[in-house]
């Protein structure tokens, strides 16, 4: 049926090179088209193989609205450092996150002593590795920790992190350091606080180990 189709292709076009008048000379210019194009399917044509109708194979990661305005209270918004983490979150929203480590890293190469820059390079490969506090993610957690060492951000997404593992009892020191680092009244303290009543609620209910 394929052939069919492509003879008939043809047909129609010399059809349609008579009925608009075209000037001869264009002929085997539209002529060496056609010819070219049946060249290409006689060569990787395949006729016989059923249709079947086209999938995407980007799979979207939307990515929880209430989770960036906390993370937006603790970096910052409209900032160097934070307009890294913009394009990072575009390419974890089409579920590349190896492209979303590698604007991180990017990050950390312009921008060396940003706190923010390894912070989010770390909750990156986390999420890289499968939702695994890899060795690499754990250094740039640590490394965030070394450049901010009072600011709860890089305590708080490592924490983050281990829970996402399921790694639940690891999580809990890195919050608890996260709260004592927040200052009074912050709204992120309030949020900080509340993830870390249910965290321990969760673990005296014995559900995880």
């Amino acid at each position: 049926m394929g052939f069919v189709a492509l003879a008939l292709l043809g047909i129609g076009a010399f059809a349609a090179m008579v009925l608009l008048r075209v000037d001869r000379m264009l002929w085997t210019l539209a002529g060496a088209a056609l010819f070219l194009g049946a060249a290409g399917y006689a060569w990787q044509g395949r006729p016989s193989l059923p249709a079947v109708p086209a999938r995407t194979q980007v799979a979207m990661q939307p990515i929880d609205p209430q989770a960036i305005a906390l993370r937006d209270s603790l970096l910052g918004r409209y900032t160097t450092d934070t307009a890294y983490i913009v394009a990072s979150d575009a390419m974890t929203r089409v579920g590349d996150r190896q492209a979303a480590a590698r604007v991180m890293l990017g990050a950390t190469a312009k921008l060396p002593r940003s706190f923010i820059a390894w912070t989010w390079l770390g909750t990156t490969l986390a999420a890289e590795a499968g939702d695994q506090v890899s060795p690499p993610a754990l250094l740039a957690f640590r490394r965030a920790g070394q450049l901010a060492p009072e600011h709860p951000a890089p305590p708080f997404f490592l924490g983050m992190a281990y829970v996402r593992a399921g790694e639940f009892r690891d999580a809990r020191p890195y919050w608890a350091r996260a709260l004592a680092l927040s200052p009074q009244g912050t709204s992120y303290r309030r949020e900080i606080a509340l993830r870390l009543a249910l965290l321990d609620r969760l673990l005296a209910s014995g559900a995880v180990r």
